[in-house]
């Protein structure tokens, strides 16, 4: 690996938090979450009688198009990670895994569209819009939104918890949030960013509070205290801002063929990035220093935090 393509470097103190010898099985781990999310996903958007009965074929498979078409599963992932930090099994969080990953897949299927970002490859493959035509890209954005809360609510047994959990994640994905966020992102291309903090408080509401929520949902199954939540929202937070860095540095430095998507985009379209505003060096350190800075909210959790401390790292030093 070039010194062009290397990952983003990790301070001293993050790096102890990562034994090597614990390297192999953080892998396995998250390869497990991940294929128990895929399975869940795939079962949440099955061809029930019911629903081959009500919903048009069209919109049924584009709907699982996107929703099934690979992916990093990061967000699902966080939610059960907190769950288990916390001391209660993941399968509890799942409800909440799936439906925070049908919100971010309706986001990419809405992102993609020629009145938004335009793009024509998402996760190695065409995007939705290019399948299925950009009516019905819409409608299954749509679907996977309004979906994602009916699991929220029919899926969690306690209904104080699956309330807070649909009230955390409107919020993180609304106006306020994710699409306040996006606004702001298209806003700025006609009135350009001029500041760091411009840029990080549009990357709070896109990324950062979905990346919160998804902790803090996870952690409200899971039986957090206040204190707790308090911190794994700011431990989502934290790594809300490096993911954001990374994504821009892979922008720049990464290939299509590993990111499944295009690349020098932002560049090609004059957007603001991190390392437009602080070279790449220095964004690689803001990285590391953000998953720090995440690593020590996890004090309050022991050991049980070990897995949600791993994947900090893995956000930043990944190639795709």
């Amino acid at each position: 690996m070039s010194a062009a393509h290397a990952p983003v470097s990790s301070s001293t103190a993050v790096k102890d938090a990562f034994p090597a010898t614990d390297a192999e099985a953080f892998t396995q781990h998250l390869a497990t979450l991940r294929r128990q999310v895929e399975a869940a996903m795939d079962a949440s958007l099955a061809d029930r009688p019911d629903i081959v009965a009500n919903v048009p074929p069209s919109l049924r498979e584009s709907m699982r198009y996107s929703a099934l078409g690979g992916g990093k599963r990061l967000r699902p992932v966080l939610v059960l990670l907190a769950c288990e930090a916390c001391g209660t099994p993941v399968a509890q969080s799942m409800p909440a895994a799936v439906a925070l990953e049908m919100i971010h897949c309706y986001s990419l299927i809405h992102d993609d569209l020629p009145a938004m970002d335009d793009d024509d490859l998402r996760r190695g493959r065409p995007t939705n819009h290019i399948v299925y035509g950009e009516a019905t890209a819409i409608l299954a954005g749509d679907g996977l939104l309004t979906r994602a809360f009916e699991v929220l609510a029919t899926e969690i047994p306690s209904k104080d918890v699956a309330l807070a959990c649909v009230a955390d994640l409107a919020s993180a994905a609304g106006w306020c949030g994710m699409v306040g966020g996006q606004a702001a992102d298209l806003a700025a291309e006609t009135t350009p960013i001029t500041t760091l903090a411009e840029l990080e408080q549009i990357h709070h509401r896109k990324t950062g509070r979905l990346l919160a929520c998804a902790l803090t949902m996870g952690g409200r199954i899971g039986g957090a205290s206040a204190l707790q939540l308090a911190a794994l929202s700011r431990y989502g937070f934290a790594i809300g801002l490096a993911f954001q860095i990374a994504d821009d540095l892979l922008d720049v430095e990464g290939t299509s063929e590993k990111l499944g998507k295009q690349t020098q985009k932002d560049a090609g379209a004059g957007k603001a990035t991190y390392p437009g505003f602080l070279g790449v060096e220095a964004s690689r350190q803001r990285a590391a220093d953000l998953v720090a800075q995440a690593c020590g909210e996890l004090e309050l959790f022991g050991p049980q935090g070990e897995w949600l401390a791993h994947l900090s790292r893995f956000i930043i030093e990944r190639d795709h």
